[in-house]
């Protein structure tokens, strides 16, 4: 699990976000059931063992400790994370006012229930980290920093792809599912993809501005599994632009 703290907003940044992966909190029992003799009778003497299959327990409304977050938190640290100056003033990947929302999760460092929720300003090109006091309610701390790019969002994914069959350059790619399918490319359907982060190394040529810009690398499979070929492609999020590794 990667976790964003670590790498250091440094003092005086003004601004705030949070992002990683979250969970929901989960239950485990003190001890694995003891499975039923075949031979046991049950009470009331049917003569036959019956197994029972208890529902699931209910998620509690709050966690306690280093608990993941439950999905009450997260709504709730969600409604409070998003100011009306940062819904107003940011813009997500495809360009509407609010940022995009990545991911959030528990401060165990915290002592409390505190909330770490990660957002990405498109206007900016910022990581916005935004972290909620739970018990309270109210937005506790606020920063924003260049140059950091966590993980994707599934939103990003899906525009990232769409800029790449979009592209010029993606003509050989649409080749590449024509053979591996027997059938045209049309748009985005029937692709499966996945996307990396990139940063662009010293040798790179084309994709210098990724790491200060939002720039992904993807991972394309048709939906009957079969892997097609984008390794060489750049996509610049923030841009809006592909770019062919050299």
């Amino acid at each position: 699990m990667v976790r964003y703290r670590k790498w250091g907003w440094g003092l005086g940044i003004a601004t705030a976000s949070a992002v990683t992966a979250f969970g929901v909190a989960s239950w485990q029992a003190n001890a694995a059931p003891t499975a039923p003799s075949a031979t046991a009778e049950p009470p009331g003497g049917s003569g036959q063992a019956r197994v029972s299959d208890p529902s699931p327990l209910p998620e509690a409304a709050t966690g306690s400790g280093s608990d993941p977050l439950t999905s009450g938190e997260l709504e709730k640290a969600r409604t409070v994370a998003l100011t009306p100056e940062l819904a107003s003033g940011a813009e997500d990947v495809t360009g509407k006012a609010g940022p995009e929302y990545l991911s959030a999760e528990i401060d165990v460092e915290a002592g409390g229930r505190q909330a770490e929720l990660y957002y990405y300003d498109y206007k900016t090109d910022k990581l916005i980290k935004q972290v909620v006091d739970l018990t309270t309610g109210k937005l506790a701390q606020s920063f924003s920093a260049a140059g950091m790019q966590p993980p994707a969002s599934e939103q990003e994914t899906k525009a990232a792809l769409g800029l790449l069959v979009a592209d010029p350059l993606g003509a050989g790619f649409k080749e590449s599912y024509r053979k591996a399918t027997g059938k045209e490319l049309n748009g985005t359907d029937g692709l499966v993809a996945t996307a990396h982060t990139y940063t662009a190394k010293p040798a790179d040529q084309g994709a210098s501005q990724c790491g200060n810009s939002r720039c992904v690398q993807l991972i394309v499979k048709t939906e009957n599994g079969q892997f097609l070929s984008v390794s060489e492609f750049i996509i610049d999020l923030s841009g809006r632009t592909v770019a062919r590794l050299k």
